[in-house]
């Protein structure tokens, strides 16, 4: 194993971390308005998005990500292992991005079709990049502190991506298409896949690989995977990874249902006029006067504020603590702050939106920490087996991602049909859609007891997690003299 100086640069860091952005405004968009872009903007029926969201998400998880994952690994270039595939997916990305939420004109079954091949497309493009981008963090250095760092700034660059999309994306969507959500979300998504290209071809051009593994340690597919089977924090962290990110799928999807049918509009309204008017007067005009896309907005704004402040003290924690202790015991005070939502009544905004910003607080110290914990977990693999796969167990942790993202999203409308939603396509044009009491209790349940359950779970999994502070420094140190040695 071979490599330069593990110090990486900041104009690097931030490089590396454009790319992370870039990748989540097209992640943030999926996790927080995907069911409700095919059941209410498109006009699918719950069942129907439900399977899309679920098959196309689990066929992506467990069929592309492990091919790529592969064959990222198994690159050679002049650019290394992983910044090819950035580079050359950036446009195409793009696109599809922006195809998978056009509203084409076509019969029901058209839509059904055009639906699932395009999310398709989108979520095989997304994982040719977003796999090799994610796995290039594991092989930029090897220094503890400094992956830290990184995942750090990276982690701040994704907030910033999900405080648009979850802040002000509807907002605009609203705004821009003059009440008309579908040439909305078009606009929007044409300018987002634009800066989006441009963001991944930066992190291509300031990024470096300096973990380079010799000749001496190729290896084939089948090693790589009967490694991965036979370590246990993979498979530890691979169970972690579907638990998160159901659970983020399960209340970002259903926040906008959660505003729209169980927060109290008059209450709202209120409590958000004061600031809804003073952004108006410093020329924000795009909240317009809808109380609920406003509220959505600013109830995210809190969080993703306050999780900014949470992936401060990230670094500082991770180092001194080590990553498992921390991730797993602010994993578990967010959770907390989850359940609380079961026992609001509509009326108590204010209660909603202090809980949202504590939330954010104690998760946003956990999200650099969990990336940053799969980048160890390649180096234990590597101490372990004499052979470096950083893109497979990436390509493992991204399964781990789309599973319990597609899980998570197809729960959203599957959990609504349940409870009694009805879609556009059940009631006569022109017909105003009252929906069922049921369907506010559902909503409430979604956020509150259904999103904890995996969050809760992935608590308990992570105290047989072996890779402690102590072993991390082993690591880190065992690994450095070996590769001083080649």
């Amino acid at each position: 194993m071979q490599s330069s100086t593990q110090k990486v640069s900041l104009l690097e860091k931030i490089g590396y971390s454009l790319g992370d952005l870039a990748a989540n405004l097209v992640f943030q968009t999926l996790v927080a308005y995907l069911a409700y872009f095919y059941t209410v903007i498109y006009g699918l029926k719950n069942n129907d998005a439900s399977l899309i969201i679920l098959i196309v998400g689990l066929v992506a998880a467990f069929l592309f990500n492990p091919i790529i994952g592969a064959l990222a690994d198994r690159t050679k270039s002049k650019w290394g292992k992983f910044r090819p595939w950035i580079l050359y997916t950036s446009i195409p990305l793009g696109i599809m991005s922006l195809l998978a939420f056009t509203t084409p004109d076509f019969s029901y079954k058209g839509k059904v079709i055009y639906a699932a091949g395009t999310y398709t497309l989108l979520l095989l493009l997304y994982a040719a990049s977003n796999l090799p981008y994610s796995a290039l963090s594991g092989v930029i250095t090897g220094d503890m502190r400094e992956r830290n760092s990184i995942s750090s700034i990276r982690f701040v660059a994704v907030l910033f991506a999900q405080f648009f999309v979850q802040v002000f994306m509807l907002p605009i969507i609203i705004y821009a298409g003059k009440g008309n959500q579908a040439a909305g979300i078009e606009t929007v998504m044409t300018w987002l896949a634009i800066i989006g290209t441009i963001m991944l071809i930066i992190t291509f051009l300031t990024t470096k690989e300096r973990i380079v593994p010799t000749e001496e340690q190729k290896s084939s597919l089948k090693e790589d995977l009967s490694d991965l089977i036979k370590n246990k924090p993979w498979i530890i962290m691979l169970g972690v990874t579907i638990l998160v990110f159901i659970t983020l799928a399960l209340k970002g999807g259903a926040y906008v249902f959660y505003f729209t049918y169980f927060v109290d509009e008059s209450v709202l309204a209120k409590f958000i006029s004061p600031i809804t008017d003073f952004l108006s007067s410093v020329g924000i005009n795009f909240f317009g006067s809808d109380p609920i896309s406003a509220g959505l907005g600013l109830f995210n704004a809190g969080g993703i504020i306050f999780m900014l402040v949470g992936i401060g003290l990230s670094k500082k924690l991770a180092d001194k603590f080590g990553k498992r202790d921390i991730f797993r015991n602010f994993l578990f005070i967010s959770t907390v702050f989850i359940l609380l939502f079961y026992f609001y009544p509509p009326k108590s905004v204010i209660l909603m939106f202090c809980t949202q910003i504590l939330h954010g607080l104690f998760y946003g110290i956990t999200i650099p920490v969990l990336w940053a914990m799969i980048a160890d977990v390649a180096d234990y693999s590597e101490w372990k087996t004499y052979r470096r796969a950083t893109a497979i167990i990436f390509s493992a942790m991204m399964v781990g991602l789309k599973a319990g993202l597609s899980i998570g999203g197809a729960l959203v409308a599957w959990i609504l049909g349940l409870y009694g939603y009805i879609n556009n396509d059940e009631v006569a044009v022109g017909q105003t859609i009252i929906q069922p009491e049921s369907v506010s209790h559902g909503v409430k349940m979604l956020i509150s007891v259904y999103a904890s359950i995996p969050f809760l779970i992935a608590f308990i999994l992570l105290f047989f997690y072996e890779i402690t502070k102590k072993t991390e420094t082993m690591l880190e140190i065992e690994l450095a003299e070996r590769r001083k040695k080649k």
